[in-house]
């Protein structure tokens, strides 16, 4: 891992649709051995974003589905956590050894991190075992954590958005994806906007 000074912006790409991107490429499989030899190894994204921060309302990290390093990183940097979880199956396991690591990061690296729920993906209302899952998310976690209303339908628009280097919004604005993306985010500013009245209230 390279330790000379850099840009922090160098890499950023400035999309059309006022979204800026930091995309992934080959290097970062290699990435999470480099970090196993830093110092500070758990908080060197936080690090990182702390110096480009100022420049955007919202920055979302999308981790790969592990517990690595590289996740153990976004844990460290992050203010909240939304758990996406397919609606075909319960990786009720993964789940558990999630739960248990935000809390151990909690605990020992970032103690303001918080658990903002829970959305469910790749749902095809048509199947019982999406249906099912659905309600096994609900009795295990629904009295711990929200369960998004919004959910994220299985649709071959989504799937076809990446190779078009667009975003659901651009590429299909009509399409049920699209749809409930909007009320996905509608449900996440409104529920951060509730946060933000309860500290204001607090702090009065």
């Amino acid at each position: 891992m390279r330790e000379e000074p850099s840009d922090p912006m160098s890499g950023i790409l400035h999309h059309e649709e006022k979204v800026d991107v930091l995309p992934a490429n080959l290097e970062l499989s290699a990435l999470e051995m480099s970090l196993v030899t830093v110092m500070s190894r758990e908080t060197t994204l936080r690090t990182y974003l702390e110096q480009v921060k100022d420049h955007y309302d919202y920055i979302l990290i999308d981790c790969m589905p592990s517990l690595g390093m590289i996740t153990l990183n976004a844990l460290a940097a992050a203010d909240s956590v939304i758990i996406p979880v397919q609606a075909q199956y319960l990786p009720a396991k993964g789940m558990t050894q999630l739960l248990q690591t935000v809390s151990k990061v909690k605990k020992h690296i970032n103690p303001s991190l918080k658990i903002d729920g829970i959305l469910l993906t790749l749902v095809d209302g048509r199947t019982n075992l999406a249906r099912s899952t659905v309600e096994a998310l609900r009795a295990n976690f629904g009295s711990i954590m929200r369960i998004y209303k919004a959910s994220i339908p299985s649709a071959v628009k989504a799937a076809e958005v990446s190779s078009k280097g667009k975003s659901i919004f651009a590429y299909e604005p009509s399409s049920p994806a699209s749809k409930a993306y909007t009320d996905f985010t509608r449900e996440v500013l409104a529920s951060g906007r509730q946060k933000e009245r309860l500290r204001s209230a607090d702090a009065r």
